[in-house]
């Protein structure tokens, strides 16, 4: 069976976005990349939230155009170009980039029969409010973070609605050179 992964980034204080949805404060770098290259490896499919799904169309499918993009850029273009994506949104109607499957309705069902198929793991990738919502019910399975040395002090937060307490155990943990702590979490059981 397949699971379901949150992979984000987050400050110390725990948001994933500041208070204008900026993520200019994540210290992206080279190690960073290869760090996320290693996580893209392990996914089946990306699911995103509408706003990060309109992100990602709006920029990937254009690299693929570019005769300036790098090495990596293009061949994640192609990459998200081919993989079967998910989009989670109770307001979208239609989904129109390649391969992409819009869930509306029935969340619960549609993700578990998803982790019934064979395959990688699917992997939402930042979409704190699509998390959330994965989160509440109970869905998710392990916690990819990457703590950023960085407080923001406001922002959006995918733990922040007082709801049950989430134990988690940690599986690993590794120190990037820009102070980022990228850890792997599961469900304690």
């Amino acid at each position: 069976m397949r699971k379901l992964v949150l992979f984000m980034h987050v400050s110390l204080d725990g948001y994933a976005s500041d208070s204008n949805g900026g993520l200019d404060w994540i210290p992206y770098n080279e190690e960073l990349e290869k760090y996320a290259e290693e996580i893209v490896a392990e996914v089946g499919a990306p699911v995103y939230g509408r706003t990060t799904y309109h992100m990602m169309e709006s920029y990937w499918p254009k690299v693929l155009d570019n005769p300036n993009a790098s090495r990596h850029d293009m061949e994640h273009a192609k990459w998200l170009q081919d993989v079967k994506k998910i989009v989670i949104s109770g307001t979208m109607d239609k989904v129109e980039w390649n391969n992409t499957m819009l869930i509306k309705d029935n969340i619960a069902e549609e993700i578990k029969a998803l982790k019934e198929q064979p395959g990688k793991n699917l992997v939402i990738f930042g979409s704190p409010g699509a998390a959330k919502t994965l989160l509440k019910l109970g869905l998710i399975d392990e916690f990819l973070l990457t703590i950023c040395p960085v407080v923001l002090g406001g922002g959006k937060s995918v733990f922040d609605d007082g709801g049950e307490k989430i134990r988690l155990k940690l599986l690993s943990s590794r120190t990037l050179k820009s102070g980022i702590i990228a850890a792997r979490y599961e469900l304690e059981k």
